[in-house]
């Protein structure tokens, strides 16, 4: 894969799981990247981390809450200062909310997840693509799910906030792709990330290694992915190598999502 020497990259969500092994494959090839996670305590010790293994790379860290409007425009300012230019957005903060059917889900927690997985990579976009443009164009890469691209029961406001991140990802391409900016969309199945494991806690809070063993078994894989996985991936969507796909949701799931309706 081509070098992204001389190239920035913004990551939010940075401190863990998909986010940091994204900012890891990247640091691999020589990015400087903007650190942004709403745990500073996280994300210092990621910085740590990457510095310690990546030393000709550039870390900026930036604290932030992504549905905060003012917060993200502060990043992307932050950025722009530090490094001169931003050559690639992966909008991955996110949150799954709660288990729980569409009747019974918490009104403000529906709300909360609304604000951060599509407000937060909407205003990621609207503050990232006039930098892009300045640039000669650029890449995004946002972070819908599986659960953008079908169903999944008891998951409504995940399930709606990735689809709309995944229309919202079709729309840019149209709209900016003659600006050299290229956006596409990861859709990641059950990855064994911090906040997938959370989730088998609430589905098997007495055993929740048996709730994984369970989901793993229906998978064509018989697997979860490894977030090294994700990271490649989004790698090659934000290098120059890509040069014509956009508009895309690209599944990464072991092919799970091919599966009709839930089994």
């Amino acid at each position: 894969m081509s070098s992204f020497k001389g190239k920035t990259i913004i990551v939010t969500g940075a401190a863990m799981g998909l986010g940091l092994a994204a900012a890891e494959s990247l640091a691999s090839k020589g990015a400087d990247i903007t650190l942004v996670d709403y745990n500073e305590d996280a994300l210092q010790k990621a910085k740590s981390e990457l510095q310690s293994k990546y030393p000709e790379s550039q870390f900026l860290t930036c604290t932030a809450d992504v549905s905060v409007e003012e917060n993200v425009k502060a990043y992307v300012d932050a950025t722009v200062k530090e490094f001169g230019k931003i050559d690639g957005l992966y909008n991955n903060a996110g949150i799954e909310g709660r288990q729980a059917s569409l009747v019974d889900y918490d009104v403000n927690v529906f709300k909360k997840v609304v604000d951060i997985n599509l407000m937060g990579v909407y205003y990621g976009m609207k503050y990232v693509i006039p930098e892009l443009q300045k640039n000669g164009g650029g890449r995004i890469v946002n972070v819908a799910s599986v659960g953008g691209i079908r169903g999944v029961a008891n998951q409504t406001a995940y399930v709606a906030t990735k689809h709309a991140v995944a229309g919202m990802t079709k729309n840019a391409a149209l709209e900016y792709g003659k600006f050299n900016i290229l956006t596409n969309a990861i859709a990641p199945g059950a990855i064994l990330t911090p906040m997938v494991a959370e989730a088998f806690k609430q589905v098997n809070p007495g055993d929740p290694e048996a709730a994984e063993a369970e989901y793993a078994s229906r998978n064509p894989t018989r697997k979860l992915g490894d977030p090294k996985d994700v990271g490649s991936l989004v790698a090659f969507l934000l290098s120059d190598e890509n040069g014509y796909v956009s508009g895309q949701v690209i599944a990464i799931d072991g092919g799970e999502s091919n599966m009709y309706g839930n089994p």
